[in-house]
């Protein structure tokens, strides 16, 4: 074990952080950093809609859910684009690079033939075309990334407004020439190309095995130091398809079918109780530890830790690095998704219908919210109870180590 943890700590780590930290990578991360605060804009209005179901005199807010996360895709174009540049230091393009995107989405993702309709087209633009988004801000990061390592009129004597005018024109007319050969001349259809690509990927990400996976790869990665945000790119655009699929359905008098949500796996605190390694059972038996340490840092995390804000505890207590305390977090990111699919594949608990993107609201207020269902508080009580039995013989072992330092500490003292 020690071998493996020194493995971890001195080279699976550094060479992961390493790794998410490139450029590319880092920019895909940090653009689903920066649409998060309109998905919540989204979440809001639906929060409200609950509000609005016990008081029908309340105005109709869905216009402001519609041009926000209905715009998502629209959004992530831009930012896409936005962040690429700016990590690749062409802080020139951020801006403009991000309105060449927006443009070429529109070229892609324009409903052609019977289908041409504003309808469809605002569909295009929401949940269900992210991927297309991030595509197409990677497209034009590509060209307007290679053009700026020409250094095209650097040394020339021309002024230098003309000289960022024609370096934002060209590489623009060169997206525009390849999109319109793509879309317009050949007919691609980009939405239904990239649908039919990542399906396989997202039917996957909808079943038990998916669920997991989507559950402990961050888990594991949390545990080693690594920021479980680095994984929204790939999380995310599974997350709002399959919310976004479980609204039209239930909009259309049909079930909810998608368990893998955002609001399964974070809003509803079931699988991240207390927080990414579902670490709010550990919190509550450090409070009443025997170690002074223990349970002083307990008392101090635990309002954090019912809006299922964990850093303090991950980072204090702590469990990232903690061979003790790691493996516990594992089965935790295991036993929590396997519990939410028995329950809501079984019919005992009601999918998630309602985009409430919101991880810090304190349950079991936050799962009964999300699935409409009053059952949620009970199955949660009883979460609770088998994660504090995950914790606690780990965590035994733990403490013991802990009372051995403060005795030897008392003792030299």
């Amino acid at each position: 074990m020690k071998k493996f943890m020194d493995w971890l700590a001195n080279s699976f780590a550094p060479a992961a952080s390493k790794l998410f930290s490139r450029p590319w990578l880092s920019a895909v991360s940090s653009c689903m950093q920066k649409v998060v605060p309109f998905i919540l804009t989204g979440s809001v209005v639906y929060v409200y809609n609950v509000a609005r179901y016990f008081l029908p005199a309340l105005p109709d807010l869905s216009p402001i859910a519609s041009y926000s996360f209905g715009l998502i895709t629209l959004i992530v174009a831009f930012m896409m684009t936005n962040q690429c540049m700016e990590k690749l230091n062409h802080l020139e393009y951020t801006i403009n690079g991000g309105i060449a995107a927006i443009c070429i989405l529109f070229m892609g993702v324009m409903p052609k033939g019977e289908s041409a309709d504003l309808g469809t087209l605002m569909s295009n633009l929401g949940a269900s075309g992210i991927a297309v988004g991030m595509i197409i801000g990677i497209f034009v990061s590509i060209i307007f990334h290679l053009w700026g390592k020409l250094h095209f009129l650097k040394d020339s004597s021309i002024p230098d407004f003309l000289t960022s005018w024609i370096n934002t024109i060209l590489p623009f007319v060169i997206s525009l020439s390849i999109s319109m050969v793509l879309f317009n001349i050949l007919e691609i259809d980009l939405f239904q190309v990239v649908l039919a690509t990542i399906k396989p990927v997202t039917n996957f990400a909808q079943t038990l095995p998916g669920f997991i996976l989507i559950c402990l790869i961050p888990a594991f990665f949390y545990t080693v130091g690594v920021s479980s945000w680095l994984w929204d790119a790939v999380t995310m655009p599974i997350f709002l398809t399959g919310i976004q699929a479980n609204i039209d359905a239930v909009a259309a008098g049909q079930p909810a079918v998608n368990i893998v949500t955002y609001e399964a796996t974070f809003t509803m605190a079931f699988i991240t109780i207390g927080g990414m390694c579902a670490t709010l059972g550990l919190n509550l038996l450090m409070c009443i530890s025997k170690s002074k340490q223990l349970k002083t840092m307990g008392r101090v995390f635990l309002v954090p830790s019912i809006f299922n804000i964990n850093e303090p505890v991950m980072f204090g207590a702590p469990v990232v690095f903690n061979p003790i305390l790691m493996l516990p977090a594992w089965i935790n990111a295991i036993v929590g998704p396997i519990y939410v699919w028995i329950l809501m594949s079984g019919g005992l608990l009601k999918i998630p219908s309602k985009l409430i993107h919101v991880g810090q609201i304190p349950a079991p207020f936050s799962s009964m919210l999300v699935t409409e269902d009053f059952r949620a508080i009970i199955w949660w009580v009883i979460y609770l109870a088998i994660n504090i039995l995950i914790w606690y013989p780990f965590f035994k072992v733990y403490e013991k180590t802990k009372l051995m330092e403060e005795q030897a500490m008392t003792e030299k003292n």
